[in-house]
């Protein structure tokens, strides 16, 4: 599959990747990470935005994944839990084998599979050497320490690629 940094689309957060968004794209199953994508690294559960996103993403019969390279299992776990999403953990990013193990635990491919997260070298490059649907959002709670600036402001010229494209 191509290496690629480029997402398709840019959105400003979780919340503005719409179900008629993802069907319209043939979308059946949404992989997302979890750290900086749905909530910042520090929030330890989800809030009720984010529940009433996954279930109008539900019942638009969108199914929702987490796919995590967060070493913590026990946070991640404890996450999806009280969201009841299934997740994969330790994926790898950017290999697509975590990527590949949720769409067969899924049942779907990756014609009907978009991959949304918050960086170019995990998240991004993982969807892209899958040919799932590479969808980014700005980072949940901003950049906070130096290297997150650093790597987040390496990202604008990729980002506005995107929307350029995008328009």
């Amino acid at each position: 599959m191509p290496f690629s940094l480029i997402p398709r689309q840019v959105f400003d957060r979780y919340g503005d990747v719409t179900a008629e968004y993802l069907k319209e794209q043939n979308i059946t199953l949404l992989l997302s990470d979890l750290d900086f994508t749905l909530a910042a690294k520090s929030t330890r559960r989800p809030d009720q935005a984010l529940r009433d996103w996954i279930a109008g993403l539900s019942a638009e019969g969108i199914t929702f994944m987490i796919v995590s390279n967060n070493r913590s299992g026990i946070r991640v776990s404890e996450f999806c839990a009280d969201l009841g999403v299934s997740y994969q953990g330790r994926a790898g990013k950017p290999s697509t084998r975590g990527l590949k193990a949720a769409m067969a635990q899924a049942g779907t491919d990756r014609a009907h599979t978009a991959m949304l997260g918050d960086k170019l070298l995990t998240d991004m490059l993982a969807a892209n050497r899958a040919g799932v649907l590479a969808l980014m959002v700005e980072p949940a709670g901003g950049a906070i320490t130096l290297w997150q600036k650093v790597l987040h402001g390496l990202q604008a010229p990729f980002k506005a690629m995107s929307r350029k494209r995008s328009r």
